[in-house]
């Protein structure tokens, strides 16, 4: 008996302690020790499963903890099946007043009921409890999409990074991670909770947000709003370009991302690894910010015709316009939004389609 009321009593702390309604825990116990119970009395009987024990519940006795198996039997003249029939005898001894054709609930006497309870009762609980968590989880995280927060590297599971952040775990799936970049083991890393599905939380390392996050911690004209994030082009773990512009006088906007002597953007770049930044002062005439965008190239003239910008370079900034494998190139018409040709001053033209046709059979081989 006592031992029973110690049961309930640590319902109540759990209920407590977690914020889980009781009732919902009781319920929950009375289905899946039903089940159980079917399971271990049933199986490999000769009837089907679920016709098997149609008319049982179990009832929790909310005070005591007792458990009872109840089954629900019909009062009939004439007894053809014990498990869902009573005579109408029978049932006149538990309640005189019955008739053919009703119901009457008996308790149904178990020995070793009180073992599968309590097999059941705790993974029933348990299970509540990781529930639970799950669900402060969302409560604590979701209006916190989008933040950068540090987190202990636990193991690899099917390519996926699997963090722990606070008492929650974060996931960081294959595409989110940077490319050659190696997660150990016990490391702590700083990742960008991304979003959070079926109570997962989805963290990333190559997501552009997590750039500018990234400077927001070094920046803090950017935090203060003196400085603006215009646009951002990041391919993760190799190149990025990140456009900013100063809403107030005085305010340099590549000065104060670079920081004094380099130490701001070489705080974000050791967080990347090998990741080169390139910081672009956006420009609202869209010549002029093409023409930054291609930094460190310099440019003498650039001509916008629609979506197409032409730029025309010095022989001798060519190859750094386009860059390694077109990137700079790439990089710039990303963050600005228009399609780059560029024309050395010798006429020699590289148009945007040769650079996508470069990339992509470079990119196809490597996928291979």
């Amino acid at each position: 008996m006592a031992m029973m009321s110690e049961f309930i009593s640590a319902i109540n702390q759990i209920s407590a302690e977690r914020g889980i309604e009781k009732e919902e825990i009781f319920t929950a116990l009375e289905s899946a020790i039903l089940v159980a119970y079917k399971k271990e009395k049933f199986s490999g009987g000769e009837r089907e499963e679920d016709e098997f024990g149609s008319n049982l519940s179990v009832e929790l006795d909310r005070e005591t903890g007792e458990f009872k198996l109840i089954a629900t039997k019909e009062v009939v003249k004439k007894v053809k099946d014990n498990d869902l029939e009573i005579s109408l005898e029978e049932a006149e001894m538990i309640s005189p007043s019955v008739e053919v054709g009703d119901s009457v609930q008996i308790e149904m006497p178990v020995e070793d009921f009180g073992r599968i309870a309590a097999q059941t009762a705790k993974q029933v609980i348990l299970q509540k409890i990781r529930e639970s968590e799950k669900e402060a989880v969302i409560s604590e995280y979701s209006d916190k999409i989008g933040e950068v927060f540090t987190a202990l590297m636990q193991r690899m599971q099917k390519g996926e990074v699997v963090f722990e952040i606070g008492k929650a775990t974060a996931l960081m799936p294959p595409e989110e991670q940077i490319p050659n970049e190696f997660y150990r083991l016990g490391d702590r890393y700083k990742v960008l909770l991304k979003d959070i599905v079926d109570s997962q939380m989805i963290v990333s390392r190559a997501d552009p947000k997590f750039l500018v996050e990234l400077f927001k911690l070094e920046v803090p004209e950017i935090e203060s709003g003196a400085l603006e994030v215009m646009a951002i082009a990041r391919e993760a773990g190799s190149r990025s370009k990140m456009a900013v512009r100063s809403t107030q006088e005085g305010v340099d906007p590549i000065g104060s991302c670079v920081g004094q002597r380099g130490i701001r953007i070489a705080n974000v770049m050791n967080e990347l690894g090998e990741e080169k930044i390139d910081i672009i002062e956006w420009d609202e005439d869209p010549e002029v910010f093409v023409a930054n965008a291609l930094s460190p190239a310099k440019v003498e003239e650039v001509n916008i015709e629609g979506d197409t910008a032409t730029v025309t370079v010095a022989d001798d900034q060519l190859s750094l316009a386009i860059g390694r494998d077109g990137q700079n190139v790439r990089l710039a018409w990303k963050l600005t939004g228009y399609k780059i040709d560029i024309i050395g001053s010798g006429g020699e033209v590289v148009k945007k389609e040769d650079l996508e046709e470069n990339k992509s059979d470079k990119t196809d081989e490597k996928e291979e």
